[in-house]
């Protein structure tokens, strides 16, 4: 998923029936994808933070999220993702090149043995492909800035409140740990520097921060007006758009986002309707070996899959 400017990102989201996924690992470039395609934090104590010392609690967060979004080990998993155009199924892994992507089910349904030979001719073409390669990691640079920018405006660009506490479970946070919520809404002062934090001027929301661990849980963002993007040229954002997220600790201790439930509509360059709807849930973390390049990641992708396979085969055979 690019994260694009307001105006390009919608094509390049939806373009694809075999996505990639791009951008800063961890997968907080598909939250910023949502947030710029449509264009926190607490102490070890239970005491809820001051008031006054909520912004510079959720800047230590968000610089933490940055951090951590740029450096840690290679993983695989698994993509389950609902649009209004169906459901598929994706394994993933992680390389120096980029995230390779395979998909094994479509519509509830395992790939036909034809289908599996075409998704994986698909993927080694791209990974002989240098010029492809490059534009793809170009793409990905270009996600990892515009993820930091979104990441860096979020302690400005709302007004927080503290609202309550909940207790970490399986995909949110850390099971057991507890969770500081705020709630937030839009800074009135803030003056987004680009399109790509306009965005943010329209929302309002909360997020669950694990206390201990000082990470994002949760986040939980509305539209409650419209949102235009140049005046309305470039496009519009309607209000009552949503999306939800939700991160926690995986494998080896690693926090990756779980679900991510995004739900948007308005206008793309004044004429264009733009509908943005999906539902993604990540799976079967794995630690994927260090420096994988993508041809060999596809060859990774392509031995994980041949279990699957023969499992569905079986299956219809026994039937």
């Amino acid at each position: 998923m690019h994260v694009a400017s307001a105006d390009q990102s919608v094509k390049l989201r939806s373009g694809s029936r075999f996505p990639e996924v791009n951008g800063m690992r961890r997968n907080w470039v598909r939250l910023m994808a949502a947030l710029t395609v449509a264009a926190a934090v607490g102490s070890s104590s239970g005491q809820q933070p001051a008031s006054s010392s909520l912004r510079e609690l959720v800047r230590e967060t968000t610089e933490n999220e940055i951090r951590a979004n740029n450096g840690g080990g290679k993983l695989m998993f698994k993509d389950d993702k609902e649009t209004v155009r169906g459901s598929q199924v994706n394994l993933l892994v992680e390389t120096s090149e980029g995230t390779a992507g395979l998909l094994i089910e479509s519509d509830g349904k395992p790939l036909g043995a034809k289908e599996r030979e075409a998704e994986e001719a698909r993927l080694e073409a791209l990974a002989q492909n240098p010029a492809e390669l490059k534009k793809k990691q170009k793409a990905e640079r270009e996600d990892a800035d515009r993820t930091t920018r979104i990441m860096k405006a979020l302690p400005d660009a709302f007004l927080y409140e503290a609202n309550g506490t909940a207790i970490g479970s399986q995909g949110v946070g850390v099971p057991g740990d507890q969770l500081v919520r705020l709630s937030f809404r839009s800074n009135p002062n803030y003056n987004p520097p680009t399109r790509t934090e306009q965005v943010l001027t329209g929302m309002r929301g909360y997020v669950l921060i694990d206390q201990r661990q000082k990470r994002i849980a949760k986040i939980d963002g509305t539209l409650f007006k419209d949102v235009t993007f140049g005046w309305g040229i470039f496009g519009r954002l309607d209000k009552g758009g949503r999306f939800v997220v939700q991160q926690g600790v995986v494998a080896d201790q690693d926090w990756e986002i779980t679900l991510m439930d995004i739900s948007f509509t308005g206008k793309e360059l004044l004429l264009k309707k733009l509908v943005i709807k999906s539902k993604e849930s990540f799976s079967d973390f794995r630690p994927a070996p260090p420096n994988l390049t993508f041809a060999q990641g596809v060859e990774l992708l392509k031995k994980q899959q041949a279990p699957l396979a023969e499992n569905d085969a079986s299956h219809h055979s026994v039937n």
